[in-house]
């Protein structure tokens, strides 16, 4: 009777035991569930709701085993950061006097970085990232054959006394880890950061670790398709070489030996830089403005995936990030070539720009408003191209005196080409003047106009400066909004480029159309290239940076007074034709490649006479 009843006692406690037991199973496996889901912001959301907010921390060493348990089934070694209290998203912040960052937790990342600063063209600050439009992972495996993504899993953060540093560690255990660090220095753009780790050696696989970084570039312009030239992935390899994607898509980028890495705004720029470089990367760009009209957030969406390397079976990468202005002048203080962001031109352009340009223009604009300071170094410009620009425009009155006896040769040779191409070269010899001459002082100027072209667009100083009607000299000046859209012009109208169109059709007016003559053979039609190029001007510039349209203004109005003042007061053309029939009269000697020259002429002359 007493065993029955022990049984009985037995199979009740048994059931007793096995209903707490499934009760516990029931309890623990919804728990470790929540471990497991803990990388969405929704799942996390739920946790928060459900579990009393010191739970992790007042669990039982049974639960929390059990919890422990789970994780690493799917994380292995790195299930153990999914069990800490800072296993919930939480926001750290560091500052200085022109960035603020903010970084989560959650992958140990920036998910804010706004400048001070600086405002957009619509008055909002200027944040680089922001909203998830960026993302910094790890990807590797570990080896048991586990795949980890940085990304999803929450680090510990500690911050410093004086907050100005910040160390991210994703943990293995107390004491082993993966750490993001972070370090900010006052009133710099520039701050430190690095990827390295404890005790790692044994837990991950040194093959296939990639670091991912993307980012999708917002709108910061009012013309985001002007804003979208100027935006590119640009990187520097083999210690002084750079190249970029360029404007449209492009996934197909690749180098070696990769010193820094940026994704450049227009005029904003987050750079990734390395102490030792990049054994390689690989860059994509896509191009996300389709339609202005309909794309009005991102311009462009870039990614670079970069293969990293163990150092003793641990990560010890030693880089820094830059979020701030494309400054020529700051970017330049950094020693490390990222003026090359800056884009000055190739060659000669560049170094115009680099050393004379850049340098005056910001001596200018130290100590006079925007406006006027473009309007200064036209002028300064202008009068160091003075001598070039002044035989040029003597070869011009040269060419105007002898238009009359070109005439002349045209209609006596009318019918033989070759002989009025001879008798129209013995003209030239004689008078001393040549249609060359005026080419090649203009031809001189070239370089100094390119480099200015690709300036304007590139000087930080201008952005959001304003002068007369336009509010900002970086971008298109507006007097009036149309109700549609132009293609390849616009919706609006600017007022500087109509009027630097005008200027540079009276320009050549006075020059190219006073010495107008009837179009040669296999020439180009210079009166076509008369109208072509302020028209061109008026359409195309019509969305380019007022300041460009601004220079162009000023400096065609130079010219053309600089021209009235030489022909009315300077320049004699009655002397200038004295002086030439002086030089007709004289011998002249001619050198070994002219006479070359007439040589082959007078025989192609006599094999076509024999043909006949």
């Amino acid at each position: 009777m007493d065993n029955k009843k022990f049984d009985l006692n037995s199979l009740i406690g048994f059931f007793l035991i096995g209903a707490v037991l499934l009760w516990m199973l029931y309890y623990n496996q919804d728990e470790s569930t929540q471990v497991e889901e803990v990388g969405t912001p929704e799942k996390q959301e739920s946790v928060e709701q459900t579990t009393p907010k010191n739970e992790l921390t007042t669990n039982s060493p049974t639960t929390d085993s059990l919890s422990i348990a789970k994780a690493q089934e799917k994380l292995g070694a790195f299930g153990y950061s999914s069990t800490l209290p800072s296993a919930k998203e939480n926001i750290t912040t560091l500052e200085n006097d022109v960035l603020e960052l903010k970084i989560s937790n959650k992958g140990g990342q920036i998910v804010e970085a706004k400048l001070k600063n600086f405002k957009t063209y619509d008055s909002l600050p200027i944040y680089i990232v922001k909203d998830g439009n960026a993302s910094f992972n790890l990807n590797f495996t570990t080896q048991d054959n586990r795949s980890i993504a940085t990304q999803d899993m929450y680090f510990e953060p500690s911050l410093s006394k004086d907050g100005s540093s910040l160390s991210m560690k994703l943990k293995v255990s107390q004491n082993e880890y993966l750490e993001y660090y972070y370090e900010l220095k006052p009133e710099n753009y520039m701050f430190d950061f690095a990827i390295r780790s404890n005790g790692l050696s044994n837990v991950i696989n040194k093959d296939n670790i990639q670091l991912d970084w993307k980012l999708k570039a917002y709108r910061h312009a009012k013309s985001i398709s002007y804003e979208n030239r100027y935006t590119e992935i640009l990187w520097e390899y083999e210690g002084d070489k750079d190249d970029y994607t360029g404007q449209g898509d492009n996934d197909d980028a690749e180098d070696e030996e990769i010193s820094w890495i940026a994704f450049k705004q227009h005029f904003f720029n987050s750079i990734l830089l390395t102490d030792a470089p990049f054994e390689r990367a690989k860059f994509v760009s896509k191009n996300l403005v389709q339609d202005e009209e309909v794309d009005t957030v991102f311009t462009k969406e870039f990614s670079a995936s970069v293969p990293l390397q163990l150092k003793g079976g641990e990560f010890n990468e030693t880089m820094d990030f830059y979020y701030g202005p494309t400054d020529y002048k700051i970017l330049n203080e950094y020693k490390r070539n990222l003026d090359e962001v800056v884009p000055l031109g190739w060659g000669i352009f560049g170094w115009i720009n680099q050393f004379l340009i850049i340098p005056f223009f910001n001596l200018l604009s130290g100590f006079l408003p925007a406006g006027i300071a473009i309007i200064f170094l036209t002028i300064s410009v202008k009068l160091l191209l003075s001598p070039v620009q002044y035989k040029q425009y003597v070869s011009q009155a040269k060419m105007k005196v002898l238009r009359p006896e070109i005439n002349e040769l045209n209609e006596k040779y009318k019918d033989n080409a070759m002989k009025k191409q001879q008798e129209t070269m013995k003209l030239y010899s004689k008078a001393g003047a040549s249609p060359m001459s005026g080419c090649l002082p203009a031809l001189m100027q070239i370089p100094v106009f390119y480099a200015l072209f690709n300036f304007f667009p590139s000087a930080f100083d201008i952005r959001q400066k304003s002068f007369l009607w336009a509010d900002d000299l970086s971008s298109y000046d507006v007097v009036a909004e149309l109700p549609f859209t132009i293609p390849f012009y616009g919706d609006h109208v600017s007022l500087f480029p109509i009027l630097a169109s005008i200027a540079i059709f009276i320009y050549m007016m006075m020059t190219t159309g006073q010495n107008m003559q009837q179009t040669q053979p296999g020439m180009p039609n210079m009166k076509f290239i008369m109208y072509l190029s302020p028209l061109f001007m008026l359409i195309f510039f019509n969305n380019y940076a007022s300041g460009l349209s601004l220079y162009y203004l000023t400096s065609n109005l130079i010219t053309i007074g600089i021209m009235l003042v030489i022909k009315n007061f300077i320049i004699d053309e009655d002397k200038i034709h004295a002086k030439i029939q002086e030089n007709k009269k004289k011998p002249k000697k001619q050198n070994k490649f002219s006479r070359k020259m007439q040589e082959m002429m007078e025989q192609a002359e006599q094999q076509k006479k024999a043909k006949k």
